[in-house]
């Protein structure tokens, strides 16, 4: 009876934890999270997501967290473990700033129209 108990709470807890593992993201290394959130700012300009003034925020708020690593990474001759958290947290918001801007239904004024082709 012991060994059940044991094997259902076991089993339990392996069932609980797998939406949570299944739901994270993987992790990407920082050049790579760079060059997506670069690609997403293009992209939004591109069709029209982003209005100039949103785009260039967003491209400061990135060039800002690039000096921020190029310092972290200038120090002691690499990043710390709470240099990378700190990183990660703040492409994060970075990113989320991205996706609510080309979301939030401002279209670009000076679009050019092609035609519906972007």
């Amino acid at each position: 009876m012991k060994r059940v108990l044991l094997s259902i709470a076991a089993a339990s807890a392996v069932l609980v934890s797998l939406p949570v593992a299944a739901s994270a993201a993987p992790w990407q290394p920082i050049n790579q999270r760079q060059a997506n959130i670069e690609h997403r700012i293009d992209r939004g300009v591109r069709t029209g997501d982003l209005t100039r003034r949103e785009a260039m925020r967003l491209r400061s708020e990135y060039r800002d967290l690039a000096r921020l690593e190029a310092r972290y990474r200038r120090t002691d001759g690499g990043l710390s473990n709470w240099e990378r958290r700190d990183l990660d947290r703040r492409f994060d918001r970075l990113s989320q700033n991205v996706y609510a801007e080309r979301h939030d239904r401002q279209d670009r004024q000076d679009r050019p129209d092609h035609g519906g082709r972007y």
